[in-house]
């Protein structure tokens, strides 16, 4: 299995490399780098001043070059009526997207006993490793630990792990 990185807009080394060594740990695949793309003015949204998800993901498909591509922006996301998503893909898809933007957050509520560089990069590899778990198939998972659960806030993206659960698990592997 081979997962595309693809970068839109200005993507540090340090983010691509936590996404890079998540998705090599969990799914055993080959990860490969794309060239970093500009941020489309088509998705970029004024009056809310974010981009549309959907639009980065088309674009995680097309410059992709692996079976699953996944975009990874510093923009903030928002998809249909959400006021902000930390990722979005479509079930059995080729192409997702995660957004860095709040992840580095604490306002939610968030962990904030460890420095603040290690719980940004915990949280950039537990969205990658999920946003991949769902074009493989995955839904959301009702364990609170297991990266495949609904995560709106930081605090649920904080309290669960870097794996998939047993039962998750078993629908992939």
């Amino acid at each position: 299995m081979h997962v595309d990185i693809v970068p839109i807009g200005d993507v540090s080394a340090q983010v691509k490399r936590e996404a890079s060594t998540a998705l090599r740990a969990v799914y055993e695949c080959d990860v490969t780098v794309q060239a970093p793309q500009a941020l489309p003015d088509s998705a970029y949204d004024g009056g809310r001043d974010q981009y549309r998800a959907e639009t980065l993901i088309e674009i995680a498909s097309r410059v992709g070059a692996g079976e699953k591509n996944i975009a990874i922006t510093p923009a903030d996301l928002y998809y249909r009526r959400r006021n902000f998503v930390f990722g979005l893909a479509y079930l059995n898809g080729n192409g997702s997207v995660i957004s860095t933007f709040r992840l580095a957050t604490s306002t939610d509520g968030g962990i904030q006993s460890r420095p603040a560089e290690e719980v940004f990069a915990d949280r950039v590899r537990k969205e990658v490793i999920h946003e991949i778990g769902h074009t493989f198939g995955l839904e959301h998972c009702g364990n609170s630990k297991c990266v495949m659960s609904f995560s709106p806030t930081v605090r649920e993206v904080d309290v669960k792990e870097q794996l998939l659960c047993g039962t998750c698990s078993k629908q992939l592997f």
